[in-house]
């Protein structure tokens, strides 16, 4: 069993598992257990509904009902990802805060391996490979068989390293409260969880990541934001130029790494 690094003595969660949610009927109720399934069982799981028309709320309240260390919340209206993901990070209570996506999943060693991480780095931020899988994949986590389909993890990233592509995996991403305080995405339309890793590494923090595939993503699912390639491309261009304000040639030059690299991604 890992140590506890920093955890409080009241009772307070080691890590906070943010969990965004619309319409995940199909997908939500294995990625909660791939949260109940990790060797680290010292976390609470903040299931944030956004306005669903599904049975959702319905079944991420029922696996609340067997398991104390998950909390519903819901939102008042629509809101998007950034903001509903915010509402979570609220009422974290955990010192390290982690991302999944309801239709994601982890593997069962995720947390470990990235508690791990941290201490032996003593990095604010930290993150991993991962696995994409079908959009049908109907599997839990715990019974994946590796596909070769594997989205690499540089060792460290700097700045300028994820101006020329976001190579971050945002279910992958955990943060340090201890070192960075709780940070909460930007209030732009799109690409909000590359905005705020950006942020981070601007003040001059290294992250540190790790070869080994943590986590599964489910690839091209139909509605989804990260499907339509043209949307994230213009998102990209406005971040870098009035959210980060970089000089024209700059951005052309980030710009021109992120299509490329954005590329060779899709084809994994």
């Amino acid at each position: 069993m890992l140590t506890r690094p920093g955890a409080g003595a009241d009772g307070t969660p080691l890590v906070s598992v943010i969990m965004p949610m619309h319409d995940a009927e199909p997908f939500v109720a294995a990625s909660i257990r791939s949260v109940q399934a990790q060797t680290v069982p010292d976390w609470e799981l903040l299931v944030v509904d956004d306005s669903s028309t599904d049975a959702s709320v319905t079944v991420a309240r029922g696996a609340a009902e067997a398991d104390s260390r998950i909390r519903v919340l819901c939102n008042d209206g629509a809101r998007g990802a950034g903001p509903t993901r915010n509402v979570g990070i609220a009422a974290a209570r955990g010192r390290y805060i982690a991302f999944l996506d309801s239709d994601d999943l982890w593997l069962p060693t995720k947390l470990e391996r990235q508690l791990a991480l941290f201490e032996v780095t003593g990095a604010p931020l930290v993150y991993s490979a991962y696995y994409k899988i079908d959009p049908d994949f109907a599997g839990d986590a715990v019974d994946f068989v590796p596909n070769g389909r594997v989205v690499r993890a540089p060792d460290r990233l700097t700045y300028r390293d994820m101006l020329r592509q976001d190579y971050i995996g945002f279910l992958t991403a955990v943060y340090d409260t201890a070192v960075l305080g709780k940070r909460t995405l930007p209030s732009i339309q799109r690409r909000q969880d590359y905005a705020m890793k950006l942020a981070i590494l601007r003040e001059g923090y290294v992250a540190r990541g790790l070869s080994e595939p943590l986590a599964l993503y489910r690839a091209g699912r139909p509605g989804s934001l990260s499907a339509n390639k043209l949307v994230v491309a213009r998102y990209n261009w406005h971040i870098y130029r009035h959210v980060e304000a970089l000089p024209l040639p700059r951005a052309v030059w980030a710009f021109a790494n992120y299509a490329v690299r954005s590329g060779l991604k899709f084809l994994i």
